[in-house]
């Protein structure tokens, strides 16, 4: 594939193991519940499995997404492919967990735009995305958390 017309990324550090955040991101139908990007998610992590998903950027109108999930790895990662503009624009969608330590973790929340018209995107449309990335790292960060505290586990004072 040639190389990205453009990336939006945010990333965050959380204070939980990556098993925990793992967790909270593998459980697609509980997705509405915490996260404010993708309101409603239904399909499972399978390798070539179309998912149906609501993509709710602030400021812009819900979008219906069905993407093919192209790899995943349990505790850290799902990549996804979604194209759209008749298949002009092709959007490569990464959710990445890096363990830093047993109580830590770097989230990356990204997506890669190919194509031709890719590099004809609206800015104001970028904006919204990463807003919603960010909201989502850390929609996700607190969920994780709040997970990991009922668990009987809580992060130490340094993580936190």
């Amino acid at each position: 594939m040639a190389a990205a017309a453009f990336r939006i990324e945010h990333r965050l550090g959380i204070p939980a193991p990556a098993s925990v955040i793992w967790e909270v991101l593998s459980d697609l139908p509980r997705w509405g519940e915490w996260n404010p990007l993708y309101t409603r998610a239904e399909g499972a992590l399978r390798i070539g499995e179309a998912l149906a998903l609501t993509e709710a950027a602030p400021g812009l109108q819900p979008a219906a997404l069905n993407p093919r999930i192209v790899d995943w790895v349990p505790d850290a990662q799902i990549l996804w492919r979604a194209s759209e503009r008749w298949g002009l624009v092709s959007r490569l969608r990464y959710l990445e967990i890096e363990t830093l330590s047993d109580e830590g973790c770097i989230f990356a929340n990204g997506e890669d735009w190919y194509g031709r018209f890719a590099r004809y995107v609206d800015r104001s449309r970028r904006r919204a995305l990463y807003e919603g990335m960010e909201a989502m790292s850390h929609a996700l960060r607190e969920r994780a958390i709040e997970l990991w505290r009922a668990g009987g586990e809580a992060p130490t004072s340094r993580a936190s």
